[in-house]
């Protein structure tokens, strides 16, 4: 593992959670507290579920950073390379998550709530693995 990757890893990640953090903490905010007040709870934020929440996104930066070094032999570095790396961990997270959400929790969340933010996922996961891609170069 070479420092490029590392650091494309970190830039990714940093980009996907500067964007969860203006999709979660102001787009749906007040769709989240609503839909939380409904449920009869509050929105109570935990330093610790927060630091899981930053660690996870930047895990998933640092993936999709690993498996755009992986195809690159097959896809070529680049552009469409990183869109559809960008796309397969949209597909594995924020897709996925959606669809968790309203088949295992039937009218615990709204599909707005639930499906909302993969519409602005479908854009950050590929913007987040180009930035990446920007500074990842194969020796």
């Amino acid at each position: 593992m070479n420092n490029r990757l590392i650091g494309a890893g970190l830039l990714a990640g940093l980009v996907l959670n500067i964007g969860e953090a203006l999709l979660h903490g102001v787009i749906f905010a007040d769709a989240s507290t609503e839909a939380m007040r409904t449920l009869g709870r509050e929105m109570i934020a935990s330093g610790s579920g927060m630091a899981q929440l930053v660690l996870v996104t930047f895990a998933q930066g640092f993936v999709g950073m690993l498996i755009y070094g992986a195809v690159q032999p097959k896809w070529n570095a680049g552009l469409g390379a990183a869109i559809r790396v960008g796309l397969i961990l949209w597909l594995l997270s924020a897709v996925y998550s959606a669809i968790y959400l309203t088949a295992g929790f039937p009218g615990l969340i709204s599909d707005a709530l639930a499906w909302g933010p993969v519409g602005w996922e479908v854009v950050l996961y590929p913007l987040a693995i180009v930035a990446g891609s920007l500074i990842y170069k194969e020796k």
